[in-house]
């Protein structure tokens, strides 16, 4: 397709945050288009279709508080029905023509004196007055660095890039880490593979999901009762803001959480010496906690070993662990997390100064204003930017507020005929001097582990530090004295 040569709004990415900007932006009545390299909508679920892929969130608090869907089949959805679910929300919202797919970001820099982005991407170059970031944290995926995983002479991939015509029927697999992702392929492949190595770095909590099917009648009443779904939906809103003060300040107050882990360990795993491997060593909600009903009997089953010696080196037949035992292997599944602490976007936006955003975060870590703006990038606007993620409730709680704080501050550069907004290099600081204040009572940074949340100065530039009402009311409107501000040439 040929892009126009200029568009107001470019917005970068079609998951659940593109799908919020262009259902805003429409509404507003601007001009702009999405662009994102996959070939269709749904970000991470477009993504992610590796066998047991669901949502760790309960699916009426895992949709847009403006587009109920009454017709979740389970209480935690599978991949293919989320993915459905924002198809449909795009399409009844009649957003579709302004999603192109299959483009690729090559660049963007700013240009100063025309206050404009020139943009390139693999279907030709553009201009643009905002550029809006829909990328997400959980948009690139992380290779490990193990020696010799290039030549290894079988299939190998990650779990965010599944090859389906690998056929794992009677192989030899090996997953590498036991994340969010790899809680759910695990029990997916188990009973197809001949045997299953699973390489352990460190034990996660797992509670119980509790995973069901809606009945016809809950569906019936929440098509006819549309208010009993929202009421539904608060509740569990509430419940899990409840975990908030045990997470940021009060880690005592998750010792119920801890003992429902541990009994959950003890009900699915009856080897003791499994059972004490499988035991975290760190707090809860340390990591992101983990939700399953049967990753633990899966590792318990005969054709599953647990492997907490940590990789050396892999080999074109095996894996190579410190205790020098080789493992003959014939496939290798990665399940090592994403960029989350370095978004490669940044390598590619290019700010006032001429640096890019990746070498202006290199010094100091992942940072922005309100997690939405970045001083040296203006018109650069973020829908889930530094410290917007959260360890305990429905990240499309976040895009919807920061969606609505990107459509006021541009309904105030149409309302003010501004050209430029870029926040105070003071504002930017006391905003995250505040946030990282707050980060060092959590228990993200007091629990005992180290996590993807952290970057490489031991810092969290990924999740808030409060509860969900607090980063709403910061970001309840656009606050315009705390930008630096210009007129439209």
């Amino acid at each position: 397709m040929t892009l126009p040569s200029h568009v107001d709004h470019l917005v970068v990415g079609a998951g659940f945050a593109g799908v919020a900007l262009a259902i805003g932006l429409q509404e507003d009545a601007e001009e702009f288009l999405v662009i994102d390299k996959a070939d269709g909508l749904g970000g991470t679920w477009w993504a992610n279709t590796y066998p047991g892929a669901a949502c760790d969130v309960p699916s009426l608090l895992y949709s847009f508080s403006f587009a109920p869907n009454p017709d979740w089949s389970r209480t935690f959805s599978p991949q293919a029905e989320i993915q459905a679910y924002a198809e449909k929300v795009a399409a009844d919202s009649g957003v579709l023509d302004r999603f192109h797919f299959g483009i690729e970001l090559l660049g963007a820099d700013w240009d100063d004196d025309a206050l404009l982005w020139r943009v390139r991407t693999t279907a030709g170059a553009l201009t643009c007055t905002t550029l809006l970031n829909a990328t997400g944290g959980l948009s690139a995926p992380r290779l490990p660095d193990i020696e010799g995983l290039e030549s290894f002479g079988g299939p190998v991939f990650h779990t965010a890039e599944w090859d389906h015509s690998v056929d794992l029927t009677g192989r030899r697999v090996a997953v590498v880490g036991t994340g969010a992702s790899a809680v759910q392929v695990i029990p997916a492949i188990r009973p197809v593979v001949a045997h299953l190595d699973v390489y352990q770095r460190s034990a996660p909590w797992v509670l119980p999901k509790g995973d069901r099917a809606f009945t016809d009648r809950e569906s019936r009443l929440f098509r006819r009762f549309p208010l009993a779904q929202r009421a539904l939906r608060a509740r569990m809103f509430w419940f899990h803001e409840a975990l908030v003060p045990g997470i940021t300040r009060l880690q005592r107050l998750n010792a119920p959480v801890e003992r429902l882990g541990r009994m959950n360990l003890a009900r699915g795993v009856e080897d003791p010496a499994l059972r004490k491997r499988l035991s975290p060593r760190f707090a809860a909600f340390c990591k992101r906690i983990l939700l399953s009903d049967d990753y633990y009997p899966a590792l318990s089953s005969a054709n599953v070993e647990v492997v907490t010696d940590p990789i050396v080196r892999v080999t074109p037949s095996g894996v190579v662990t410190a205790d020098a035992v080789e493992r003959p292997v014939d496939v290798i599944v990665v399940a090592t997390g994403f960029h989350a602490t370095d978004p490669p976007i940044a390598r590619l936006l290019r700010g006032r100064d001429g640096r890019t955003l990746a070498e202006t975060w290199e010094a100091t870590g992942m940072a922005a204003y309100k997690g939405a703006a970045v001083h040296g990038f203006p018109n650069l606007l973020s829908a889930l930017g530094p410290n917007t993620g959260q360890g305990h409730t429905s990240v499309l709680l976040y895009i919807e507020a920061t969606t609505a704080y990107i459509r006021d501050a541009l309904r105030t550069m149409r309302r003010r005929r501004l050209g430029a907004i870029e926040p105070k290099a003071g504002a930017q600081a006391t905003w995250n001097h505040e946030i990282q204040r707050r980060m060092r009572r959590t228990v993200w940074l007091r629990g005992g582990c180290t996590s993807w949340y952290l970057d490489d100065h031991g810092r969290n530039p990924t999740l808030w530090p409060r509860g969900t009402p607090a980063f709403r009311r910061a970001v309840r409107r656009f606050d315009v004295n705390a930008y630096d501000v210009r007129s439209r040439p």
